[in-house]
């Protein structure tokens, strides 16, 4: 009886061999316990910057004089400046802040440098694009300082007076679109599509590879029902259920949260069906390569992983490599988060975010037609 509880070597060796040959054999399983580790430490490691320079910014130059092009010139050396943009109206810089193109704009009023030699501190207005606080707090910060040096290597002779400690402009801020700087103006929104994402993907390669494993599926195909009518009945329940989280998080993004909702909510609602459509397409595609509920979730995760930290959602967009914001265009949240807080914050009409739709109707077509073509062959 006592040998019966006694620790053997030998079976306790057996054991952990048949476990490495099931790791082997389940090559899928064994790709993400090695690629997610790596992919965590590639992001993390030279893709996430909280602190990002070079930020698309316009100049509205109403003075064109040499103090102007000095204010200008310390900003760019500061590194969080990027002048793109040369600008010749106001409506002009409306539009790009709206649709999301600049982060910033200088406005230097006329008569700038006259007005500066004379000492009477001109207005110097800087509007920037606050959906995103993190993306221009450090930014703001900085031409502050710049504001007090732009000018010293031209003051000199009989305008050495003129360098004082304090600035030599009124340097006025405008955060548009989320003038207090509040978090939960860009968390909120974004939320949606994180959500959306997480839970369409997953369930959905859940769903159908449960169905493989129980057997049903054969079943429902021995019924004179179509593949491409099971795999439409299947996709349609989670397009509602889709519908209905967007929904609660709105309610609470509005009563909870205090978001402002300053555009249409049917547009949203109506630019939201690609999205969750292409999510779908991703579901589908992974239940067809998964063997088991477990490879489903892994592949999910795997995709669900740089969607949330290369899309602009935790991290500022801008401040990633170029390697990584490619990466970032190609995922479908990216887009949909400049859509629906474009929406949501600014008021956007359908015009101002269609540039940023139809390359999550690309990845529609993409993902849909994969994951329907795999899954027919699979089926049949």
């Amino acid at each position: 009886m006592a040998g019966l509880f006694a620790f053997s070597p030998k079976r306790f060796a057996a054991m952990v061999s048949k476990e490495f040959t099931q790791m082997r054999r389940d090559r899928v399983t064994f790709g993400m316990m090695v690629g997610i580790p790596l992919l965590q430490l590639i992001l993390f490691g030279y893709a996430i910057n909280s602190d990002p320079k070079h930020l698309p910014t316009a100049i509205l130059d109403n003075d064109r004089s040499t103090f102007s092009r000095d204010m200008a010139a310390a900003m760019k050396n500061s590194l969080y400046f990027e002048f793109t943009r040369e600008l010749t109206t106001e409506a002009e810089a409306d539009e790009l802040l709206r649709l999301g193109r600049i982060q910033f704009v200088l406005t230097i009023p006329p008569h700038f440098g006259r007005d500066l030699v004379r000492g009477d501190r001109p207005v110097v207005l800087l509007e920037a694009d606050a959906t995103d606080p993190s993306a221009t707090s450090n930014a703001v910060s900085a031409i502050r300082q710049a504001a007090s040096d732009a000018f010293n290597r031209d003051l000199t002779g009989p305008l050495l007076a003129l360098r004082a400690p304090e600035p030599l402009v009124d340097l006025r801020l405008h955060a548009r679109y989320n003038p207090e700087a509040n978090t939960q103006f860009n968390i909120v929104p974004g939320l949606m599509g994180v959500v959306l994402t997480m839970t369409l993907v997953i369930i959905t390669s859940l769903a159908i590879t449960r169905e493989r494993e129980r057997g049903t599926m054969e079943n429902l195909l021995i019924t004179p029902v179509r593949p491409i009518e099971v795999l439409l009945g299947k996709i349609l329940p989670y397009i509602i259920v889709g519908y209905i989280q967007m929904a609660l998080i709105i309610v609470a993004a509005v009563f909870l949260f205090h978001v402002p909702i300053l555009g249409s909510l049917p547009l949203l609602f109506l630019v939201s069906f690609p999205f969750i459509a292409a999510n779908l397409g991703v579901g589908i595609t992974f239940s067809t390569v998964a063997q088991n509920q477990l490879q489903a979730v892994q592949m999910s995760f795997f995709f669900f992983l740089p969607s949330i930290l290369l899309s602009g959602f935790m991290f500022p967009f801008r401040g990633m490599p170029e390697w990584a914001q490619w990466i970032g265009t190609a995922l479908p949240l990216t887009h949909y988060l400049r859509v629906v807080r474009g929406i949501v914050l600014k008021g956007n009409g359908f015009a101002d975010v269609f540039p940023s739709l139809w390359p999550i109707g690309l990845f529609l077509l993409v993902s849909l037609g994969l994951g329907i073509t795999r899954y027919r062959q699979t089926l049949d």
